[in-house]
């Protein structure tokens, strides 16, 4: 079952959550409001209720934006790219040991018809990416995976932050190229910098801010 929510990031942009696979991953199609263009962030599959989202927003998809190269997240990207003729972008490159066996992963966790696939671009930190009238600041935060990335938007106070932060916890580091201590460094180094008023989706579950989360997340206990 897979459900959409809207959100309003500002005036300037809006998000559509699509929760897709088993993995309830946030597949998240966010738009400028000014162009209607938009960028799908992690396709992790159920292809035809993404497309739905598309249709029912009314909106121009030109890119596929990836944090990270798990296969909850990426699953659906070739097919996606394939289906609206636009290009990937993302992740950090540290990440192409995952892409690279898509089809293995997926076989693991019993998801057929994935695809291996190269992004047409990757992505380090201090890069841009944009879509319409939005611009977005790049952050590699790696622990999660090594090629993890947070898009950041200045103006908005607004980011999507994959899977590095959670309401209420943190990416997990018990996977091929996660470690723990580089995933709170990125967090303390990267995301808590940012700004206690900076709202963010993450990649399962519900959103959250930097200030909640600095004050109430049990992994974050004693980072001012």
């Amino acid at each position: 079952m897979t459900s959409e929510t809207s959100t309003d990031t500002a005036a300037k942009a809006q998000a559509v959550i699509i929760p897709v696979t088993p993995f309830q991953q946030n597949c998240t199609l966010l738009w400028c409001t000014a162009t209607n263009k938009a960028a799908v962030i992690d396709p992790g599959g159920d292809i035809p209720q993404i497309s739905r989202a598309i249709k029912q927003a009314g909106v121009t998809v030109e890119q596929i934006w990836l944090t990270h190269g798990h296969i909850d997240h990426v699953g659906g990207a070739a097919d996606l790219r394939d289906a609206l003729k636009v290009s990937i972008t993302g992740p950090h490159m540290a990440d192409k040991f995952l892409l690279d066996h898509v089809v293995e992963s997926g076989a693991r966790f019993g998801m057929t018809g994935v695809r291996n696939f190269t992004p047409d671009r990757w992505l380090d930190e201090g890069d841009t990416v944009s879509i319409g009238e939005l611009k977005f600041d790049i952050l590699h935060c790696p622990g999660h995976s090594p090629g993890s990335v947070v898009f950041f938007n200045k103006d908005m106070r607004f980011a999507h932050v994959g899977d590095v932060l959670f309401n209420g916890s943190v990416g997990r580091s018990d996977i091929p190229g996660g470690d723990h201590n580089t995933l709170i460094r990125s967090i303390r180094d990267k995301l808590l910098p940012l700004g206690d008023d900076v709202g963010f989706i993450c990649g399962h579950g519900p959103g959250s801010s930097i200030g909640q989360e600095r004050a109430t997340n049990p992994f974050l206990n004693g980072m001012a």
